[in-house]
């Protein structure tokens, strides 16, 4: 059951940036183990602290109902309740908070603000009075926490600073990691209108979200050609676009499946990130 609610298969959400930060900072000549190693654990914690979070609160909030057309939630289920969710949840953040004071040892004071704003906005994600995935916000927490905060962060416990490299690297990050809520919030409008969830697929209908599950995958391919012919970067950091035929597959899937036919696709969405970050890490990294 705790496997279940962990969700392991969104796990690398959280490790492809850290991968790609490291990358940056390899690149720049400033490569250092232990705080990329913290950096990847306490990601991994904050993780799985939202998804308990997200299972609890979706339960609660009648979100995760027997119509539930996503992967299975543990609450919904009966498997666990939602107080011992939030014995898991007090764990993760727990562990993510004593390896955060690990990294304000080892990169300075400035950790303990991104550590806080991470873990209040896991928890704002579906908890607290204003939860950001019912209101639309999702995607935008998704690009900025999985990208822009994660890379740039990991980055910055290794170097002392954010290079440029670090922020143009973010961008494909973020993108690919939002295209995993986009599809969970295309299966899920019939579900979440009856609830009240108010996501951006909701709002503005199933065809938006196919069009912005495409712009992502352009942006996130866009990318790599940018920063070559910028300067940022030689050759090898071309490397992701290997990948432009799997992203061509997943957004003609999105475009012709529907209901529960798209949990294939979340599941490929989630490797095709950790695939893309591989390969722009290596071509960073060789870079």
């Amino acid at each position: 059951a705790w496997v279940l609610a962990v969700r392991p298969a969104t796990l690398t959400a959280a490790v492809t940036p850290v991968l790609v930060g490291t990358a940056c900072a390899r690149a720049v000549g400033h490569f250092n183990l232990d705080p990329a190693l913290s950096a990847l654990f306490g990601a991994i914690c904050l993780q799985i602290g939202s998804n308990l979070t997200n299972d609890a609160f979706d339960f609660k909030k009648g979100s995760d109902t027997t119509e539930r057309l996503g992967p299975p939630r543990t609450a919904q289920l009966g498997l666990l309740t939602v107080t011992q969710l939030y014995w898991g949840m007090a764990v993760a953040f727990a562990l993510a908070t004593a390896i955060g004071l690990h990294l304000v040892v080892l990169a300075g004071p400035a950790i303990v603000a991104i550590g806080l704003l991470s873990i209040a906005s896991a928890m704002a994600y579906t908890a607290g009075p204003y939860p950001l995935g019912y209101h639309g916000l999702g995607d935008v927490f998704v690009f900025v926490f999985f990208g822009l905060i994660a890379v740039c962060g990991t980055a910055f416990v290794q170097i002392g600073s954010v290079p440029a490299l670090a922020w143009a690297a973010a961008v494909p990050i973020g993108a690919l990691a939002t295209t995993i809520l986009v599809v969970n919030n295309v299966r899920d409008i019939s579900t979440d209108v009856k609830s009240g969830k108010r996501t951006l697929a909701v709002r503005w209908g199933r065809n938006a979200g196919v069009i912005e599950y495409g712009v992502l995958l352009a942006l996130a391919h866009a990318t790599p050609v940018t920063m070559l012919v910028l300067g940022w970067c030689k050759w090898p950091v071309l490397l992701p676009l290997l990948t432009a035929p799997l992203s061509f597959s997943l957004f003609g899937q999105l475009r012709e499946k529907t209901g529960r036919d798209l949990n294939a696709l979340l599941v490929a969405s989630a490797r095709g990130l950790f695939l893309f970050g591989a390969l722009f890490a290596l071509g960073i990294a060789l870079s």
